[in-house]
């Protein structure tokens, strides 16, 4: 028979190729979150914007390997250059300033082994690839997201159409309540800016899991 489990609305949340926090911005302090980022400069940044999570600048496709079961949530947002539609469209068409490069596999990776291996609840996000996603996910807009769990059928009214141009980054400042100018690193910074998540939608998937994992919590204590 179940043991009761105490409900609570805290979590210890690792938070994988962390970046500036987009998907982060509106989780609130009282999770215990733990971001990983291998930039240095945006791991400083990061860790200037949330001064309450501790930032780990370290591999984080290792580092989930090393640290997964100390974790009720996972959130991984693995590198998306090798699966972008436009980045295939340029090397297709024989772009001599970008080169065909085989996809990244650590995508998959990751997928399968939080499938597996994982007791928490799990979200790994990319964007929509050019060719047929080799594991079934759940598309929301522009990304796809493999869970655990589902999720709403709309995660977000926001939109930012995202046009290359002199005033990309400064409507993607806008978009993100953040200003992307701060970055002193070696990334171009309209590349940094593109790669954030709508803090909106990933508020959404958060109290998504939690309230999932509250349920579960909630049925198990109501056998007693």
């Amino acid at each position: 028979m179940l043991s009761p489990t105490k409900i609570k609305n805290t979590m210890k949340i690792l938070n994988l190729y962390a970046c500036l926090g987009g998907n982060r911005y509106k989780w609130g302090d009282e999770h215990e979150i733990t971001a990983v980022e291998w930039d240095e400069e945006l791991a400083k940044l990061y860790q200037e914007r949330f001064p309450n999570d501790k930032v780990v600048v370290a591999d984080a496709h290792q580092y989930l390997l090393d640290h997964y079961r100390e974790y009720d949530f996972i959130w991984s947002s693995p590198p998306c250059p090798t699966h972008s539609r436009a980045r295939y469209w340029n090397s297709s068409n024989y772009d001599t300033t970008t080169k065909p490069v085989y996809p990244s596999m650590i995508l998959y990776e990751e997928i399968i082994f939080l499938k597996h291996y994982f007791k928490g609840k799990y979200v790994v996000e990319n964007v929509t690839p050019y060719y047929e996603p080799l594991i079934l996910a759940q598309k929301r807009g522009r990304h796809l997201y493999w869970t655990n769990f589902l999720l709403p059928n709309k995660l977000s009214d926001r939109h930012c159409k995202i046009t290359r141009g002199k005033n990309e980054v400064q409507r993607l400042c806008k978009f993100h309540d953040y200003d992307f100018y701060k970055y002193k690193g070696k990334q171009p910074t309209n590349k940094i800016a593109r790669n954030l998540v709508d803090y909106e939608a990933s508020k959404t998937i958060l109290d998504t899991a939690l309230g999932i994992m509250n349920s579960i919590k909630t049925q198990q204590t109501k056998l007693f």
